[in-house]
């Protein structure tokens, strides 16, 4: 039997199980903790908040629905040097059952985070991540851009994401340094 995965929006009673596949995916609490404390700002918009789900399959009895993995983005702030800020999303974290990897739905998962947040308006995204993963969606060097972040991080996993349908229009390009809520503080 195959698996149907189907990539939503997460509900009020997916924050448990969502919980799980992060600190599963993660080996550690710091990042479900993280995503916990993004819910409680007032900025937290559940529809950028996005699960994988399979149905029926690998749940045991065929008739519910396994949360495998989840993906959140986060508004952020990019303060230039006059002092004035442009708004952006962060993207983290990603997160996928560790037996659920290697098969294509964190991928799912990211192209569907980044068209719900272009239909939502959104201009650009930044992610630490994977420099091997994230350019195949339109990443690139965030530092070229003009982009800092205020700690330590390779040039290759600090990037940015532009949404634009012009994304090569240098006359709105963004620069200056990244500005994360409090609770990125924490991991």
């Amino acid at each position: 039997m195959s698996e149907a995965i189907e990539i939503r929006t997460e509900l009020p009673g997916d924050v448990a199980e969502i919980s799980a596949v992060i600190a599963a995916a993660f080996e550690r609490e710091e990042e479900a903790r993280l995503v916990e404390a993004l819910r409680t700002l007032p900025s937290f918009d559940p529809a950028l908040s996005l699960v994988a789900v399979c149905n029926g399959a690998s749940t045991g009895d065929g008739q519910g629905e396994q949360i495998v993995g989840h993906i959140l983005f986060t508004d952020i702030l990019i303060r230039r040097e006059d002092g004035s800020a442009d708004r952006a999303l962060a993207l983290a974290p990603v997160a996928l059952l560790p037996e659920w990897q290697r098969r294509g739905i964190g991928s799912r998962l990211t192209a569907a985070g980044l068209a719900a947040c272009r239909a939502r308006g959104d201009r650009w995204v930044i992610v630490v991540g994977h420099a091997d993963f994230y350019p195949r969606f339109g990443f690139q060097s965030a530092r070229a851009r003009g982009l800092e972040v205020p700690f330590p991080v390779e040039d290759a996993s600090f990037m940015v994401c532009d949404l634009a349908d012009a994304p090569n229009d240098s006359s709105t390009d963004i620069a200056g340094m990244v500005e994360y809520p409090a609770p990125f503080q924490a991991v």
